[in-house]
């Protein structure tokens, strides 16, 4: 499990380890992490040309005794301080004693002209509101050099515990960060800026939960439903897909290749789309007598291509079973019938259906995605897997927000959340909690898009072929 903390969490981490440790040895771990880094990206330290850009606070102090050490390895280091006044004393002498050049803001432009490497320390992790005048100003000249960008901690201009960026902020290659991830290296848009994040280990002791966490393999393989010998088609559970009309009956034929394929031992179908499911699945159990007389199930999935078929959507909602609400039946299903359930329900919005239940613009939940699946959460008492570029997935009782780590940006095509809402469906029925039910249908979905793209555009039904593919993979 890859575990993000915020910053109050952090701070005080650091706060305890400081006071066993001798007078500015944390900072000096973490500038040794730093300076490596930055050596492995250049390749060749010395003669290469690298600048500084410093703040006020420690992560400008960072910044400063990494570059010392770089310097002493033979490469041109020039600082850039936006607070002279203000910037690490201890951290400028080291400079200039290992030979570095210190300036003033004024003369970053030539400076950066110049420049293999550009090390940010402009802000830390407490930043927050956007950057100031006179360093969304540096940034735009950053973005207008060659030189790779290693940023110190977390790219100046996000937010560490939310992943807002608001307005200019440091897009970097690499972004060295230290004693544990912050929830906006994870959570776009900030993720977008950080490039490829390097933890460094500087003995931060931490405690078990997190605000934020990424499943990796082997948390999802602890949590695959598998039969055991005994098993039959009942007992690994039944999947109900209450979903399709007439308009989109493929939208119910990708939610049963979802489900076929999410561990369940049998799929039922209910609606219009009965025919084409058919023809495409024959294992699949149809009926037409609606939810409550299909036979018995150990979830449902229902709104996937329901048009305004609200009065199925009711119908499901009012099983004392797992539902997984999806598409027309976030629209269609009322909020008090969410809140009143006693079964889990997962609910799972992309951003524009996550505003429209928010009754707030798309722009809002796509800057603040972490504080809209939570709202969500608690507004309608249920999981809430938040589908985007992070998907995103919180529970109505708290805790950490999970974020998954796989996918490809091939998976924004027609079709992939239906085989999305099918594959959690089934996962829910094979008996998983909602919030691992969410976490591990994201998890495969987005890892069976990457193998079905292979960096090319791929449809939803070759996202839901892959799916065994991406279950190997994860077990093996």
């Amino acid at each position: 499990m890859r575990s993000a903390y915020g910053v109050e969490t952090v701070r005080a981490a650091e706060r305890a380890l400081m006071a066993r440790l001798p007078e500015g040895a944390l900072m000096q771990r973490a500038a040794a992490g730093l300076a490596a880094a930055c050596a492995d990206l250049l390749g060749r330290v010395y003669g290469s040309r690298v600048v500084l850009l410093v703040g006020s606070g420690d992560n400008g102090g960072d910044a400063l005794y990494a570059g010392a050490r770089l310097a002493r390895r033979g490469a041109g280091v020039t600082a850039v301080l936006l607070a002279p006044e203000r910037a690490h004393a201890g951290g400028l002498a080291a400079l200039r004693r290992a030979g570095g050049v210190v300036g003033p803001a004024g003369f970053a432009e030539e400076a950066l002209g110049r420049a293999d490497l550009v090390v940010d320390g402009i802000v830390g992790i407490g930043g927050r509101g956007g950057l100031r005048p006179d360093a969304a100003r540096l940034v735009e000249t950053v973005e207008r050099s060659r030189a790779a960008v290693v940023a110190v901690d977390l790219p100046s201009g996000v937010e560490a515990d939310t992943g807002e960026v608001r307005g200019a902020a440091v897009r970097a290659d690499l972004t060295v960060t230290f004693g544990t991830y912050k929830p906006g290296l994870l959570v776009d848009p900030a993720r977008e800026y950080a490039g490829v994040v390097r933890l460094v280990d500087i003995g931060l002791e931490l405690p078990a939960e997190g605000e934020l966490e990424a499943l990796q393999h082997a948390d999802v393989a602890r949590l695959l439903p598998v039969p055991a010998a005994e098993s039959d088609k009942y007992r690994r559970g039944v999947v109900g897909i209450a979903a399709g009309s007439a308009r989109y009956p493929g939208a119910a034929v990708l939610a049963v290749a979802g489900a076929l394929r999410g561990g369940a031992g049998a799929v039922r179908y209910v609606g219009p789309a009965a025919d084409a499911v058919i023809a495409r699945f024959p294992e699949t159990l149809v009926s037409d007598r609606g939810p409550a007389k299909a036979g018995r199930v150990q979830a449902w999935v229902t709104g996937p291509g329901a048009g305004d078929d609200a009065a199925t959507v009711a119908e499901v909602l009012a099983a004392e079973v797992p539902v997984l609400l999806d598409a027309d039946g976030l629209r269609l299903a009322e909020r008090d019938a969410v809140r009143a359930r006693t079964a889990p329900t997962l609910m799972t919005p992309h951003a524009g259906e996550a505003a429209a239940l928010l009754g707030v613009p798309r722009e809002e939940v796509e800057g603040a995605r972490l504080a809209a699946v939570r709202e969500l959460a608690a507004v309608y008492r249920a999981t809430v897997l938040l589908k985007g570029s992070t998907t995103l997935v919180a529970d109505a009782a708290g805790g950490a927000v999970r974020v998954n780590p796989t996918g490809t940006g091939w998976l924004a095509t027609a079709g992939s959340g239906d085989v999305l809402s099918g594959l959690g469906g089934s996962l829910l029925a094979s008996g998983l909690p909602a919030r691992d039910a969410g976490g591990v249908a994201a998890y495969l979905h987005g890892l069976a898009g990457r193998f079905a793209a292979d960096g090319a555009p791929a449809g939803a039904h070759d996202v839901a072929d892959r799916i065994p593919a991406a279950w190997r993979d994860v077990r093996r």
